[in-house]
């Protein structure tokens, strides 16, 4: 006979307890059929280790350390004084790179030229030709190799924050922020743009006039737009005491520029080294000529003879229309050096990113000499 749903009610609301039998089937869910022998030989594990640790002394401690009865202290003073610090040497030259024997010539300021190993905390790919490292007093092994050598005064340059500037606070100056983005920012945002053209992006920009026209304020709306490196360096700051110094602050402050991704360097005021370049035949200047044509000599380096062949070296890697009239150009460019030529030829495919095509025609070179000389007329080719 079926129970009535009035005591089914009656038997949910009061269950029936579970007994012995019915706990121990519910703690055999879930386990395999070794895991009574695997707890077992645990459990014999851990009381054997306990014994163990009985019989040598050790305790359980909070801070780590061994208790003082077993505290070697002549012998960890020893080991301290063994660890020498580290001598400072340039790696000159590798031997055998790539290679299982690869040797290391090294020179130690003021003492000799070593060939070495290296040691067993350093890798053979962290070391390179040039580079400074740290070698030990005794076997002279490179122990770690280390960052270059630059001026603290050279890196404290560097702005860390941006500047609260923007391009809507210089007022007046409108053709001259467009040619200062289409210098400094369009190689940075579209690198491709030159690439196809086939020429380099300009090294830089001269801002020039009276105090107070926006120079500098519009060098900082630059650095407040753009998120690569921005250093600023003041003229005065390389007019050093000592000869040379100002030249190796240079060659620092660009060695250091070229370690970052992308950098934007902002000479202030500077024409307290950017005087034209002379000999007085005294020497007086002969300091501030030398730190000038060191930053010369990193922005463009050499120049080249014969504006005609110049022009055809510097359009070799341009994509440029064919038949272009390089003795005319030649011819209208009188007294151009090799930096000029190259400058006209990389306004020229200005001029064709700015038109938004890409092939650098004749009338483009024609538009830039007749910009940075004298008013050339108008020439016409015969058909």
């Amino acid at each position: 006979m079926a129970p009535e749903p009035e005591e089914d009610i009656m038997n949910e609301k009061n269950p029936r307890p579970l007994d012995e039998d019915d706990i121990a089937l519910l703690k055999t869910y879930g386990l395999g059929p070794y895991s009574t022998s695997i707890k077992k030989v645990e459990k014999e594990i851990k009381e054997m280790a306990k014994k163990i640790n009985d019989l040598c002394g050790i305790k359980e401690s909070d801070t780590g350390l061994a208790p003082p009865s077993q505290w070697d202290l002549v012998s960890d003073k020893q080991m301290m004084q063994e660890e020498q610090p580290l001598q400072v040497a340039r790696c000159t030259k590798i031997i055998s790179p790539n290679t299982d024997d690869a040797k290391y010539v090294i020179n130690v300021k003021q003492i000799a030229k070593f060939v070495v190993g290296l040691g067993d905390k350093v890798s053979p790919t962290d070391i390179e030709e040039g580079m400074r490292v740290g070698v030990d007093r005794n076997k002279y092994q490179i122990q770690i190799p280390l960052p270059p050598k630059i001026d603290p005064s050279v890196t404290m340059m560097t702005v860390e924050e941006k500047p609260d500037v923007t391009y809507n606070d210089v007022g007046g100056c409108k053709e001259q922020i467009e040619k200062m983005r289409e210098v400094v920012e369009l190689p940075m945002l579209h690198p491709e743009k030159f690439v196809k053209l086939g020429i380099d992006p300009p090294k830089g920009v001269l801002c020039y006039g009276p105090p107070g026209t926006g120079k500098t304020l519009l060098a900082r709306a630059v650095a407040n737009r753009t998120d690569a490196c921005f250093i600023r360096v003041i003229g005065s700051e390389l007019v050093q005491k000592y000869v040379g110094e100002g030249a190796r602050m240079v060659r620092e402050l660009f060695q250091m520029a070229r370690s970052k991704k992308a950098c934007i360097v902002f000479f202030d005021e500077v024409d307290a080294i950017g005087g034209a370049r002379f000999d007085d035949g005294v020497g007086g200047d002969n300091e501030v000529q030398r730190t000038m044509l060191e930053i010369v000599n990193q922005l463009d380096g050499f120049d080249a003879r014969g504006r005609t062949q110049i022009f055809k070296i510097h359009t070799r890697t341009m994509n440029c229309e064919r038949d272009i009239w390089f003795d005319l150009l030649a011819r209208l460019c009188p007294n151009s050096t090799g930096a000029d030529i190259r400058s006209v030829c990389t306004e020229a495919g200005m001029y064709a990113i700015r038109a938004r095509r890409k092939t650098v025609t004749e009338k483009d070179f024609l538009g830039c000499c007749k910009q940075g000389y004298q008013r050339i007329p108008e020439v016409q080719r015969d058909p």
